[in-house]
């Protein structure tokens, strides 16, 4: 198999790390301080997030031409997900790996 587009490998590894971020974060630290963190839709968001950042980079990791779909919708849950742990506090690093996978999966999509 070809080797990936630095962009899309660097994409992938930002679809990857934001999952994994989404995830343990919400799993540990939400989980853990409740409030806000816990209140359903900004769990369900979080948590959006994580799957849809997954399914980004499995559809990229595939070679599918379908990805550039997947990563637009990805762009969008993961801007709102970066607003959302901002707006609630104390998730910097879900911020970042969010609006960095953002970024990312614009250029994806374009």
């Amino acid at each position: 198999m070809a080797p990936f587009d630095p962009k899309m490998q660097e994409c992938i590894e930002n679809c990857l790390a934001c999952y994994r971020v989404c995830l343990s974060t919400a799993m540990t630290h939400c989980l853990e301080a409740g409030g806000e963190h816990t209140k359903p839709p900004h769990f369900r968001l979080m948590m959006a997030c994580a799957e849809i950042c997954r399914d980004a980079a499995h559809f990229m990791l595939l070679g599918t031409p379908h990805h550039k779909h997947l990563c637009g919708e990805c762009a969008e849950i993961c801007a709102e997900c970066a607003d959302d742990c901002e707006r609630i506090g104390d998730m910097g690093d879900c911020v970042d790996a969010c609006r960095r996978c953002a970024e990312s999966c614009r250029q994806m999509a374009a």
